[in-house]
């Protein structure tokens, strides 16, 4: 709005039709209030304005041309690429539908690998098997040919080493098995001291580490050093074993009801 009663300003000043002439320099007489100028500094701060605004339509019809320019260079090289691509394509023979497949797929590992990363070390060595699985995809992936396009070769190789990194060893502790009557030593127990695991439920993990030499999770001996491995969520070996015992401990229990409820034969006269 301003802008336009500027121009309209410079308009009526030169319409008052002044004869005086111009004698300030241009640059001093743009910064010269609008009410202030005679018809003629109108006249030559208008066509001053005039020429900036036809310099910049110039500008922009050079910058339109230029845009116009890249755009189709980029329409040539997107062809160019496309061409190259179903060439590869040739090569390896594979569908644009089984790489959009292959592209899936790897994005799948990679993400699956982020969040494996997120674990501490600890949980990873109890999650060494689920590990293995990720480098067995991996494999599987490298093993196609589709593997060799420029886009996926380099993702490998950084999704190998990413996975090579996930393997950790386990830090393995040791306890001492007490006595019952003083220490009340059971893996029940021992899982549940707050210097081992402060969770009893875990009872599993010392058992399946310790399966050489505890056939019976029930019966442990004092003076046994049993290896501790490190806290974490139960692996699915250590759920299913823990299931095995229950289910077994519950088929005991009803033999030994069966057993006591059973009546006795009478005895044989000699």
């Amino acid at each position: 709005m301003r802008g336009v009663i500027a121009v309209l300003s410079l308009l009526a000043i030169a319409a008052i039709g002044c004869s005086q002439g111009v004698t300030l320099p241009k640059s001093e007489l743009l910064k010269k209030p609008l009410q202030t100028l005679t018809a003629a500094e109108a006249d030559t701060v208008i066509h001053h304005y005039q020429m900036v605004v036809s310099d910049l339509e110039s500008q922009l019809r050079r910058q339109n041309q230029e845009y116009d320019g890249l755009q189709k260079q980029l329409a040539d090289l997107k062809a160019q690429l496309s061409d190259c691509e179903e060439q590869l394509y040739q090569l390896i023979g594979a569908t644009p539908e089984q790489v959009e497949q292959f592209r899936q797929r790897l994005g799948v590992l990679e993400g699956k690998v982020r969040e494996y990363q997120r674990y501490s070390d600890d949980e990873l060595a109890d999650r060494r098997s689920e590990v293995e699985k990720l480098e067995d995809e991996l494999w599987a992936l490298r093993g196609m040919k589709i593997s060799l396009l420029p886009e996926f070769y380099n993702r490998l190789a950084a999704l190998g080493s990413k996975i090579k990194a996930l393997y950790k060893k386990k830090k393995i502790r040791t306890y001492v098995v007490g006595t019952w009557a003083r220490d009340r030593d059971c893996l029940w127990n021992i899982a549940g001291k707050p210097t081992i695991y402060n969770d009893p439920f875990l009872w599993p993990k010392i058992w399946l580490a310790n399966d050489d030499q505890i056939r019976n999770p029930d019966l442990i001996y004092p003076g046994q050093v049993l290896k501790i491995p490190p806290k974490g969520p139960k692996t699915p070996e250590e759920i299913k074993a823990e299931r095995r015992y229950w289910r077994n401990k519950r088929l005991q229990q009803q033999a030994q009801t069966e057993q006591s409820e059973a009546p006795a034969e009478p005895s044989r006269a000699e």
